[in-house]
């Protein structure tokens, strides 16, 4: 369980991004955390992720179990070492986190339109029908989420997850099958990057390995890959 730099962005943002759940749950998104000091996590119905402020503190492992409950599965980001006595690894995945870079030309999509609370049905059967990442009955409220109607149909997806000081992280995006190729996904990511730097922030994204379409899709955009992570699941002892 590693991750290896590839780019660095600056050492302040470094901090910010190599922990990127923790600065979110610590920073904006404060007001969805659930946890203490070192371990903390969004509502389940919001989104699954569980930070932790390092791994170096004494009682991390302690907390993380108190936090989720005992046999409980968790994902694990950023931790590299052993796991401790009782604690059972289910399996892992290799990512890519991108930045923004000079080269990306974000914008406004006239045809994107903003979607909430009365639109919820609509994101989860996207998101089931494309599987772009975790998306949960709530997660529309951790950012701006838009989308492209055809027929009265839901057929293009994103929005903003994950926001740690100083950044946004574009997630979620999802264009049905019949609707590929017509570059409605990239419409999308320069809509909600444009948003996104009309707020001060930059964007960042995070990508499986083996979604190399994508990566490249993203690259041809302005993104680059600042780093690799290694993703864990284990379940907590019983």
């Amino acid at each position: 369980m590693t991750s290896t730099p590839i780019l660095d962005v600056s050492h302040t943002d470094a901090a910010v991004l190599d922990n990127a759940a923790w600065h979110s749950l610590a920073g904006p998104h404060a007001h969805f955390a659930i946890g203490g000091d070192l371990v903390r996590r969004y509502p389940v119905d919001v989104a699954p992720f569980v930070a932790v402020r390092t791994w170096d503190a004494p009682g991390t492992w302690d907390a993380l179990r108190e936090l989720v409950g005992p046999g409980a599965e968790v994902g694990l980001s950023g931790y590299e070492g052993e796991l401790p006595e009782g604690w059972e690894y289910l399996g892992g995945g290799d990512g890519v986190q991108l930045v923004e870079t000079a080269a990306l030309r974000p914008h406004p999509d006239d045809e994107a339109i903003e979607l909430g609370a009365d639109d919820a049905a609509d994101m989860l059967a996207i998101v089931e029908r494309n599987r772009p990442g975790p998306f949960r009955p709530r997660t529309y409220e951790l950012g701006r989420y838009i989308g492209i109607h055809r027929a009265r149909r839901l057929v293009a997806m994103a929005g903003e997850r994950l926001h740690p000081t100083g950044w946004t992280e574009i997630s979620a995006v999802s264009v049905d099958a019949d609707h590929r190729r017509q570059g409605l996904a990239s419409r999308l990511v320069l809509d909600i990057a444009f948003h996104i730097q009309q707020r001060g922030d930059r964007a960042l994204m995070h990508a499986a390995v083996t979604n190399t379409g994508a990566i490249a899709a993203y690259e041809r955009l302005g993104f680059t890959v600042r780093r690799r992570n290694r993703f864990a699941s284990v379940r907590t002892p019983a």
